[in-house]
């Protein structure tokens, strides 16, 4: 049964990165995964969290930095060493075959920290922002995901498990804050009657 999972994970792994490979993408996905590309995301996250929830937005910062640190942590200082998975770009089999579009890194492979965290911070946002539009931040952090098997960095295994964990951290941290800071807006909505 493991054979068979490593089977479908190693194909996918190859119609992801090889089948899909396009100049379009080559230029894109190495993009989507750097951090600094969100920065500006960001900065717009915090000036809309402080006009929504004033002072309450720190406690929204202070949640999702945490669950990212411990995301990060588990995945990079306590999973990866456990597991020791060899990322595609260093697997002996592998290594002269895989297109780098960036370095390929020198920690192992599951689980995926970049999932990790970006789904970790992906479920406190969910979790606290409650617009039709919040299910975006979890395809953004899937989308972070596919770039990583797409240049070559993952296997799709890792993104999963990466996500999952990601997950549950951000629900772990991301319920106790929407709990904190639901109906604790900057303005008051209440109506006095006249």
């Amino acid at each position: 049964m493991l054979n068979l999972l490593r089977q479908i994970d190693l194909q996918i792994f190859h119609t992801i990165h090889f089948a899909c490979a396009n100049p379009a993408g080559d230029v894109i996905f190495p993009i989507l995964r750097e951090k600094l590309t969100w920065l500006p995301l960001y900065l717009i996250l915090l000036f809309w969290s402080f006009r929504t929830f004033g002072r309450n937005a720190l406690w929204i910062i202070f949640f999702a930095v945490a669950a990212v640190i411990i995301s990060d942590q588990l995945a990079a200082h306590v999973i990866k060493p456990l597991v020791h998975r060899l990322r595609p770009c260093r697997h002996p089999e592998l290594k002269n075959q895989v297109r780098m579009l960036v370095t390929c890194g020198s920690g192992y492979s599951f689980v995926s920290a970049h999932a990790a965290n970006h789904f970790a911070l992906a479920f406190v946002l969910v979790s606290v922002f409650h617009s039709r539009w919040r299910w975006l931040w979890v395809v953004w952090a899937a989308l972070i995901g596919f770039a990583q098997v797409y240049v070559g960095l993952h296997y799709p295994a890792d993104i999963a498990g990466g996500a999952l964990l990601g997950m549950a951290i951000g629900l772990i941290f991301g319920l106790p804050c929407s709990r904190y800071t639901r109906n604790r807006p900057i303005h008051d909505n209440t109506a006095t009657n006249t």
